[in-house]
């Protein structure tokens, strides 16, 4: 399903400001990846990476890095002294993503961690400012549950995913990704400690503000 009309799509890039060149060679290479679609691309990408520069986060945590691509993007924002910690279940995405933080300024930033998420993120012992979370759809209200208690008072979370591919829209719900999305979007609406927007940007990205 095309959530955002493809002349739409077109015309916000368009007059969205350019991926830098680092940016640029990463989403090309990740075009030859068998889910290339999960990569957060140019308009998404200069979103986190806006908000980020807004934010000016000391410490970001992102579950999901794929081949690195949104944690460069988030990495803009950064303060000085900051840190970007970024989890990766794929040993081999992981490798990808190596490789290109290293071409990276802010290589000295970024701290990747291959392995089970919810095994990783206890030992951290981080407080966060920023927290994105693009991974297995099922995980994510475990996920937002451990990251919750550890996020600063006014930190975000983003949420990537939140229409997944469309099939939220659909009644009744089939597979089990959609159901857990579901899910996540009514537990994030039912948790009075936030206070979120849903931005259909891409696939749906979930802004999510801790009282």
């Amino acid at each position: 399903m095309d959530l955002i009309l493809p002349l739409v799509q077109a015309y916000a890039e368009q007059y969205t400001s350019p991926e830098d060149a680092l940016l640029q060679k990463v989403h090309q290479q990740t075009m030859a990846h068998p889910q290339a679609h999960m990569l957060s691309g140019h308009l998404q990408g200069k979103l986190l990476e806006l908000l980020s520069r807004v934010l000016k986060p000391r410490r970001i945590l992102e579950i999901g890095t794929f081949t690195g691509y949104s944690a460069l993007c988030l990495a803009k924002g950064l303060t000085a002294d900051g840190e970007l910690h970024t989890i990766e279940l794929r040993e081999e995405d992981a490798a990808t993503a190596r490789r290109n933080f290293n071409l990276s300024d802010a290589n000295d930033k970024i701290f990747l961690h291959t392995g089970n998420a919810m095994d990783i993120i206890p030992g951290l012992n981080q407080e966060w400012d920023l927290v994105f979370i693009d991974a297995d759809k099922t995980g994510y209200i475990d996920y937002y549950a451990l990251v919750l208690p550890r996020l600063k008072k006014g930190g975000v979370i983003l949420a990537d995913n939140v229409f997944f591919h469309g099939e939220v829209l659909q009644s009744p719900l089939k597979g089990k990704n959609a159901k857990a999305i579901q899910s996540f979007n009514e537990y994030i609406q039912q948790d009075d400690s936030v206070e979120q927007v849903l931005l259909t940007v891409r696939d749906g990205l979930m802004l999510i503000f801790k009282k």
